[in-house]
């Protein structure tokens, strides 16, 4: 049995396969929640507006609770006519309280109805997003307590750079993912608009209050001001999952340095078993599956950005059923990014650090600089310091010695006033703790930014 919200002028129905390209009860569901809320709010409005009696806005506010529970509970059952979950709730309430159901959608368009449904469930979602990289950040943000004097080399271009603390490489992420937050957060207050009362595209003639509206739905702080763009408006869409792209690309350099940091070249760190997988024919194989699942599941956050704007892209004013495309992207982009946070904080706070490996490969040519640095303390300036410090650094490849093991005469022959002192350069900790520039590596700084993140994820 049909139960569309529309077919009057229609002789004859939907084939069956532009009715399966053109029906989503099967994902759309997932805003029950949101389009009740979003129908008792309307209900109350329309008592307000006198269009309803105070018994008929009654039944409809109990049929819809009754119907809250249904889905809650897993006990509502669609039906073939079930277009979208609006058209399911409609349908179900007409069940349950009979003819004040038919009342329900006076003044209201789908168009309105979806896009307020959307944007509340679009709320909730960024809200858990939020809670989630909270999660990761203060898993990162342990390690680096525990870890804030541990030594390790600092790489550029994959190379050997300079030595910094495991402690500050956590941090690097917190503050990485404290800008992912903050987009999410600042695509959620522009979410906040509410569409309800804007028709189909011209506003309600039938005098409900749209005002009274975001007292109903306190998740929304202002009401759309334009009832074109409330209704065709889905740049909270593309933010969020831009937001989304971006942090996925974020899990990715850090599952990325994570993938290298645990392999038997480095052995930085070990993941533990349960967020490593292994080898189907090799026995001893450890591979670290979750982190290249969290680097490759970005392509999917991209792709669906990428999904959206296309959709989006050339779109006249003002619905179009193309926007029914949103809701897949978003949900998928959804789904990966909270269970890849997920993961990604547990597998980071339970892996195990190795600072026997860091310092193993410490070596003297990442103190380079600090020597530099000291004969900038003898007065040299920087540039010409640098090239001599090349020059030193050639001359012990050529000797086959490390930077320490240079005889005095080497670094005399380029700096004549150097003494044997020169050689307390080449010593990493000493280096580390000299780094005590505001956000440097020092252990201290590293010590005092981890206080400040404590107070801040509190």
């Amino acid at each position: 049995m049909e139960h569309r919200l529309w077919g009057g002028r229609f002789a004859a129905p939907n084939a069956d396969d532009m009715r399966r390209y053109n029906d989503s009860f099967r994902f759309d569901q997932r805003l029950a929640e949101a389009d009740i809320a979003g129908s008792v709010a309307w209900a109350e409005a329309l008592e307000e507006a006198r269009l309803i009696s105070e018994e008929e806005c009654e039944a409809l506010t109990q049929g819809l609770e009754l119907l809250r529970r249904e889905f809650a509970d897993g006990r509502f059952e669609p039906q073939l006519g079930d277009e979208d979950i609006h058209t399911a709730v409609e349908r179900r309430l007409h069940e349950l309280v009979g003819e004040p159901a038919l009342k329900l959608h006076t003044g209201r368009s789908r168009n309105d109805q979806v896009a307020t449904a959307f944007r509340s469930f679009v709320i909730g979602a960024a809200r858990r997003v939020q809670e989630r990289l909270q999660d990761l950040q203060l898993a990162l943000l342990e390690q680096a307590e525990r870890h804030a004097a541990t030594i390790m080399p600092g790489y550029t271009h994959l190379q050997r750079a300079q030595p910094i603390t495991f402690g500050h490489w956590c941090l690097a992420y917190v503050e990485m993912l404290e800008r992912d937050r903050q987009r999410v957060d600042d695509a959620t207050a522009r979410t906040r608009t509410l569409p309800l009362g804007a028709g189909a595209l011209a506003g309600n003639s039938l005098g409900v209050e749209r005002e009274r509206l975001t007292e109903a739905l306190d998740e929304f702080d202002a009401v759309a001001a334009n009832s074109l763009d409330a209704v065709s408006d889905r740049d909270f869409v593309a933010e969020l999952l831009f937001s989304f792209a971006l942090t996925g690309v974020h899990l990715s350099r850090l599952a990325e340095d994570l993938v290298l940091y645990s392999s038997a070249e480095f052995g930085f760190v070990e993941l533990d078993d349960a967020y490593s997988t292994g080898s189907s024919i090799m026995p001893q194989k450890k591979n670290p599956d979750s982190m290249e699942l969290l680097r490759g599941k970005s392509g999917r956050l991209i792709g669906n950005l990428v999904t959206i704007l296309t959709v989006l892209k050339g779109l006249p004013m003002t619905y179009n059923k193309d926007m029914q495309e949103d809701k897949e992207a978003f949900f998928d982009s959804l789904d990966t990014l909270e269970l890849g946070l997920q993961v990604a904080a547990a597998a980071v706070a339970t892996l195990e650090a190795r600072p026997e490996r860091m310092a193993a490969a410490l070596d003297d040519a990442m103190l380079a600089t600090d020597l530099a640095d000291e004969l900038v303390r003898h007065g040299v300036p920087f540039r010409e310091a640098h090239g001599k410090v090349g020059r030193l650094v050639r001359r012990a490849l050529e000797l086959r010695v490390p930077l320490r093991e240079l005889p005095i005469g080497e670094y005399q022959a380029v700096q004549p006033d150097l003494g044997h002192e020169v050689y307390a350069v080449f010593d990493f900790a000493r280096s580390v703790a000299r780094k005590d520039s505001v956000g440097g590596t020092a252990p201290q700084r590293v010590l005092e930014q981890c206080v400040r993140w404590r107070d801040l994820l509190a």
